[in-house]
């Protein structure tokens, strides 16, 4: 079992992972990031927003480990970090074990009340 409480602050809070999933822009960036790091510049191409509201976007992403940043020079290229995504895929594959186990149960016992019918 994962604990989904943070071992330590470079570990980041489940909350915190799906509060900024949440947000189909902040989505979009994970998925970009997916293929390869970017420049501030190339992931705010796509999106009709002004680069400061577009910067928040990214800073919540980095808040919550999701993403990572460096800067070289003047650009500043952010990566995507896997580790806050394994949590929050581990957290979401434990829920849906508990739910297939308890519809497993479920089925167990209609089947079980059929039978007692006939």
């Amino acid at each position: 079992m994962i604990s989904l409480q943070p071992s330590s602050q470079s570990t980041p809070p489940i909350d915190g992972i799906f509060r900024a999933l949440a947000d189909p822009t902040r989505r979009r960036v994970v998925e970009r990031l997916n293929r390869s790091p970017a420049s501030v510049s190339e992931l705010a191409e796509p999106f009709a927003m002004a680069l400061p509201s577009f910067v928040e976007h990214l800073k919540v992403l980095e808040g919550c480990g999701l993403v990572q940043s460096e800067k070289a020079g003047r650009v500043r290229t952010y990566r995507l970090s896997p580790e806050p995504l394994k949590l929050a895929e581990n957290w979401l594959a434990e829920q849906r074990a508990l739910w297939e186990r308890r519809l497993d149960q479920f089925d167990a016992y209609v089947m079980n009340l059929k039978e007692n019918e006939k």
